[in-house]
């Protein structure tokens, strides 16, 4: 069972399999074996996805998701049921691999959560100046602004594959369609696009893990020269941003503007390889917004569905 609303000019989106290699047992060779999943797209279920939406909400916000009310976030996005989609494998009684929605900022402007989050985002753009412009945000978001910005939220499991992703920004253009149809407030002229990035980092286990013997020691000389070109790795690796999302990277090309920015929260030393996923860096997660003009969003997704292969 895939998404509802087909029409009959539309067909559903084909079911993406996640592929998992793993060593054939009893076997001499290195034949890989497939666990093959299909996935399905539902709309928002109220009765059912309260827990599975926030828990992927508080995964998007990372260590700032105690900032705000992820019930009351929640809540909203299943107030719209008809507006978004999720990702499931074992049917809509099931909880969601993956989801994606747009709320209307001007619509919920009253609303306390959204107070925060608007806060949040202003000061986080504000803080970016060094990097791709954010500045008409704040204009943007103001009281008094005529403006009508959607706020894109989306996440999903870290081995979710991209595939997934094209048919439910597709199925947001139509139905963002249906409901300007039926005198729904969702007229954006902006999309605000909230995501994450990640920078590697030097990794502080393999430094503790890498004590020579004292009779192995370089000269002083060496052991400094060796220690600058560590640091100018790292330095070099820190400066690179890296998706969470691939998609993102596409919707820069897009994008009115940009930026990534640091928690609010601190995380504890040793976080970093705790994230590391089997990589010899360290992963040191960052917000991340993309501004996009209402006009230049259905362009942007034709040109996810093109980077990211997918059939739709």
């Amino acid at each position: 069972m895939v998404k509802r609303k087909a029409t009959a000019s539309s067909k559903p989106p084909p079911n993406p399999q996640m592929d998992i290699d793993g060593a054939s047992s009893g076997s001499d060779d290195d034949d890989a074996s497939l666990l093959n999943v299909d996935f399905e797209w539902f709309d928002p279920q109220p009765n059912v996805d309260f827990h599975g939406l926030k828990t992927l909400l508080r995964q998007l916000f990372d260590v700032d998701n105690q900032l705000f009310d992820l019930s009351a976030l929640t809540e909203l996005v299943l107030a719209q049921p008809l507006l978004g989609s999720t990702v499931k494998c074992d049917g809509n009684e099931s909880d969601p691999y993956a989801f994606l929605t747009v709320l209307n900022l001007r619509q919920h402007c009253n609303e306390p959560v959204i107070q925060q989050l608007t806060q949040y985002l202003v000061s986080k753009a504000a803080a970016a100046a060094t990097q791709v412009s954010m500045k008409h945000l704040e204009q943007l978001l103001a009281r008094d602004s005529k403006a009508q910005v959607g706020l894109i939220l989306t996440e999903r499991f870290i081995n979710m594959p991209h595939q997934t992703i094209p048919p439910m920004y597709n199925m947001l253009l139509e139905e963002i369609s249906w409901a300007l149809a039926d005198k729904e407030p969702y007229a954006f002229t902006h999309y605000l696009v909230l995501s994450k990035t990640y920078t590697e980092v030097a990794s502080k286990l393999d430094s503790a893990m890498d004590v020579e013997p004292p009779q192995a020691k370089k000269s002083k000389k060496a052991a400094a020269s060796a220690s600058a070109s560590a640091s100018a790795a790292a330095t070099a690796a820190a400066s690179e941003h890296f998706y969470f999302h691939p998609e993102d990277e596409v919707l820069h090309r897009h994008a009115l503007a940009q930026c990534s920015f640091d928690y609010s929260r601190q995380e504890d030393e040793g976080a970093s390889d705790a994230k590391r996923a089997f990589q010899e860096m360290g992963v040191r997660p960052q917000g991340h917004l993309i501004l996009l003009e209402g006009s230049k969003f259905e362009g942007a997704v034709r040109a996810v569905k093109e980077y990211l292969g997918a059939e739709s």
